[in-house]
């Protein structure tokens, strides 16, 4: 096989030429700027010819999911109730990342606030999975995740208060993770400041690990940051650890369809025959999806709570639904709520005292129709809680990941998730490479897209 050699002008021009042959069918960006990056690349390119690339990640293209603040350019959170002025501030992900020679495209697209587990907004319109443009890659981190699935970029940045970077990594194909809560600094405050997490969606475990290096660390003006140096994630993707592991393909409540049990079945057992120790268990928890309800929804609704009584139809009509439903909460219920949490986050710490790492499917269907809030036979639960295995871990704050393992007979991708310890992303790092190192027909698969030619 011959390979090529690109500088970053040539690698962004090629980047630029493609998204815009891409770009009308998946709607991933809801604005860019081809000047800067020019301007980054050709500053990128000077960088190289001297020898002295900032990082791994110098000259290579990315796109920042617009729930996170890029300088200069618009912060409008997918929704039409925001106006399109330029932030005058990067969030402290994206100065690493600037720091590191990356060359930002612009902003990913959003569900409206990040409040569906789906990739449409009033905004941007719908986001298509690259794997079946009829289908959703998931919410809310959609541009992120069809980007890079797509092959358009190897990384992109999205954020996850619910499971929105693990979930569309799942549904095409993708490993994404959020790391440890505040591992990776949130500024400014987001409107759920206690369950919102910064993460990276790539290609490969390794490369997912690499970006986490880079966003990860302490920053004064996040008070949650966590202090100390950063882990060896990377590392960690190259070193297997002999840990105790459990499985549940249903967390106790949850339920998925019979295809995703049976593929991440597969992934367990073969995970059984790589020389871990896995236990099956059933009963795990409780759905806490109200006690994640409670503080998301309600946080999204008071920062939007003028809009809300003034202008309601600027606001996507499902996502208006579930926050005037958590504004309506009193006091009593919102810190009832608030202890439940405490006690929740105490017995799933209990359990990581017997194992190591927890596995589940990421989401508990393949992706759907593009445009549904809902997936079939799913009419029972609302816009985030059919997504039954991610948001619990963003109540606990735990490292997880989600990890391919295959593909349902109609070539849609299925994810497994991998949950950690408090603060031991190595271990959930360490199981990915682990597994990928010896499984690489799920990451080499890339989309067809025979739509694009």
């Amino acid at each position: 096989m011959a390979f090529k050699h690109f500088s970053p002008v040539e690698l962004l021009e090629d980047v630029i030429a493609r998204s815009e042959k891409l770009e009308p069918q998946l709607k991933m960006f809801c604005y860019v700027d081809f000047d800067r990056a020019r301007a980054d690349a050709r500053a990128a390119e000077t960088r190289m010819m001297r020898g002295d690339r900032s990082s791994e990640l110098d000259g290579i293209p990315t796109a920042i999911k617009d729930l996170i603040p890029v300088k200069g350019m618009p912060q409008r959170f997918g929704s039409r109730a925001v106006p399109d002025t330029p932030v005058s501030l990067d969030a402290p992900s994206v100065e690493r990342l600037r720091d590191a020679g990356a060359v930002i495209l612009g902003k990913s697209t959003t569900s409206e606030f990040g409040s569906k587990a789906v990739g449409d907004s009033p905004l941007s319109g719908t986001t298509r999975n690259p794997w079946n443009v009829e289908m959703t890659p998931g919410g809310s981190s959609c541009g992120a995740a069809a980007m890079v699935a797509a092959g358009l970029v190897p990384y992109a940045l999205g954020t996850d208060g619910g499971g929105s970077v693990r979930i569309p990594a799942a549904l095409t194909g993708l490993c994404g993770i959020k790391a440890h809560f505040a591992r990776v600094p949130v500024f400014p405050a987001p409107a759920t400041p206690s369950l919102a997490h910064v993460g990276p969606v790539a290609r490969t475990v390794e490369d997912t690990a690499t970006v986490l290096s880079v966003i990860a660390g302490y920053d004064r003006r996040d008070p949650f940051t966590l202090p100390g140096g950063v882990p060896d994630f990377v590392g960690a993707t190259k070193t297997s650890r002999k840990m105790k592991i459990a499985w549940s393909p249903t967390l106790g409540y949850g339920r998925a369809d019979p295809e995703v049990t049976g593929l991440c079945e597969r992934a367990v057992r073969r995970i059984e025959g790589m020389g871990f120790a896995v236990d099956r268990l059933d009963d795990v928890m409780d759905d806490p999806f109200s006690l994640w309800a409670a503080e998301f929804y309600a946080g999204v609704g008071t920062k939007l709570r003028k809009i809300i009584a003034e202008q309601p139809e600027l606001l996507d009509p499902a996502v208006l639904d579930v926050l005037k439903q958590a504004l309506r909460q009193d006091l009593h219920t919102y810190y009832q709520s608030v202890f439940d949490r405490y006690a929740f986050r105490e017995k799933v710490r209990q359990l990581f005292e017997t194992y190591d790492l927890l596995l589940t499917p990421t989401v508990p269907v393949p992706a759907f129709a593009a445009g549904r809030n809902l997936p079939p036979g799913y009419e029972d639960r609302d816009i985030v809680s059919w997504a039954t295995f991610t948001y619990p871990f963003n109540l606990t704050g735990q490292p997880a990941a989600s990890l391919p393992v295959g593909f349902n007979d109609d070539g849609l991708p299925v994810g497994l998730q991998i949950v950690g310890p408090a603060h031991d992303e190595a271990a959930v790092l360490s199981l990915a490479g682990t597994y990928e190192q010896a499984n690489t027909d799920h990451i080499r698969a890339r989309p067809a897209m025979t739509w694009a030619t």
